[in-house]
């Protein structure tokens, strides 16, 4: 047997490790989606209170990804991944005094603890997916982790539903009795209970598997504090970070507010929505892989990304609830409003933002590249403020919930000034 199929061999375990690791933190993920709007019917909460929910899930990525970084420098990528999934552990068990006491601020903090989890895991594993196997095939690895992270956000939804909804379909478009919002509570109990468990013995095979230890890369890199006023010196990737942070607020809008949206529509099966948007999000990152760059360069992807976001958002915020013209023609009849089918097509528009707004951000960057990546994840953040804004668009127009889909007209305006210009600025003189 030749050296190179040994270590390929050698790293197919650690992959499969990899692999399963990215599919939870896409389930932890796009779980929010049906979460959202359950919460919202059973503590009766308005637009604004339920964005928290997601709110306090992403705004952890905001404070714990530098600490994430010391950890991983102090423990070790294999502990801190186990530490990771050990504080997802806690998050689901803590769902369970919020789910018996009912308590809003419970599940707000138990939503905060599984997205400090999530995190310090997220910062631990990806490394694995570009420094195990060879060098030139990263891309191929990064694209086959991205679609099983999108997976999960087409299973998680569908498990919710199964375990969870199933029993109260008859609920939507009524008011709940005190019996009612105990029985639809208590029903979370042993499903967060088992996830928890699940999660906990993952942690604990992570820990005794046979992934190997990546070597620190602080070592002899100097202080990249001294570097940071450099970086900032860089438009292209400045613009990029903020490119990132309305991709992603727009990202989470058209995954996790869509069953909120739903449940004021009356559809029954309201936690499912976000798997149709997870599917499209899923077709558009394979469409993505096969004509970039062969067919269609990075940057006109990006431009025609934000185009088709910015006409489906008009179609979303002017379009009819009660005409299913879409559905009707692309899904088989299935009782569908076509505003609702328009979000789900935002998960194809949104779907390759992110591979093209990274490396066009760190063209050029040099020395500067950790720093920038840093910088560049710190847009995750944007998760946490589009369902917020949503929510206040919401309130604050006669359209109510549909009008809250107003916000996504600047993200998608501002990822297209990206692609025309804002990438290709070397210096701030415009």
């Amino acid at each position: 047997m030749s050296i190179a199929k040994e270590k390929q061999q050698s790293n197919a375990v650690p992959m499969i490790i990899v692999a399963g690791l990215f599919f939870i933190l896409g389930f932890a993920t796009w779980l929010n989606g049906s979460l959202m709007p359950y919460l919202k019917q059973i503590l009766q909460l308005t637009p604004f209170e339920a964005s928290l929910i997601i709110f306090s899930f992403y705004i952890a990525v905001t404070f714990t990804a530098l600490p994430s970084a010391i950890v991983i420098r102090k423990v070790g990528y294999k502990n801190s991944m186990a530490l990771g999934m050990g504080t997802m552990m806690v998050a689901g068990l803590l769902f369970i005094p919020a789910a018996k006491t009912q308590i809003f601020p419970l599940f707000l903090l138990a939503q905060l603890v599984m997205g400090t989890g999530q995190t310090l895991l997220q910062t631990a594993v990806n490394p694995y997916v570009v420094r195990i196997g060879p060098e030139e095939s990263a891309a191929a690895r990064i694209s086959v982790m991205g679609i099983l992270n999108k997976g999960a956000g087409v299973v998680a939804p569908v498990v919710f539903t199964a375990l969870i909804l199933s029993n109260f379909t008859d609920t939507v478009g009524t008011e709940l009795t005190p019996i009612q919002i105990d029985a639809m509570a208590n029903s979370l109990i042993l499903p967060y209970l088992g996830m928890a468990i699940f999660i906990g013995l993952l942690a604990f095979a992570v820990k005794k598997s046979p992934l190997p230890e990546l070597a620190s890369e602080a070592d002899g890199e100097g202080d990249n504090t001294g570097h940071l006023k450099e970086t900032l010196a860089h438009p292209n990737l400045i613009l990029g970070v903020v490119a990132l942070f309305f991709y992603v607020a727009a990202e989470v809008i058209a995954g996790d507010t869509i069953g909120t949206f739903a449940l004021s529509l009356g559809v029954e099966n309201y936690t499912m929505m976000t798997s149709y948007t997870m599917v499209c999000m899923v077709a558009g990152y394979i469409l993505g892989i096969a004509l970039i760059p062969r067919i269609i360069s990075q940057q006109k992807a990006l431009m025609v990304s934000a185009v088709i976001g910015l006409l489906l958002t008009a179609g979303i915020v002017f379009g009819d609830n009660n005409s299913f013209a879409i559905a009707d023609t692309l899904l088989g009849g299935l009782k569908l409003p076509d505003t609702l089918v328009l979000i789900a097509f935002l998960g194809f528009a949104n779907a390759i933002v992110w591979p093209a707004v990274f490396p066009l951000a760190l063209s050029g960057m040099g020395k500067l590249t950790s720093i920038g990546s840093a910088l560049l994840v710190m847009g995750i953040s944007g998760g946490a403020f589009g369902p917020l804004f949503w929510s206040i668009t919401s309130t604050s127009t006669q359209m109510g919930e549909q009008g809250g889909y107003l916000v996504l007209f600047p993200c998608y305006l501002f990822i297209l000034f990206y692609a025309v210009k804002g990438c290709k600025m070397r210096a701030w003189r415009l």
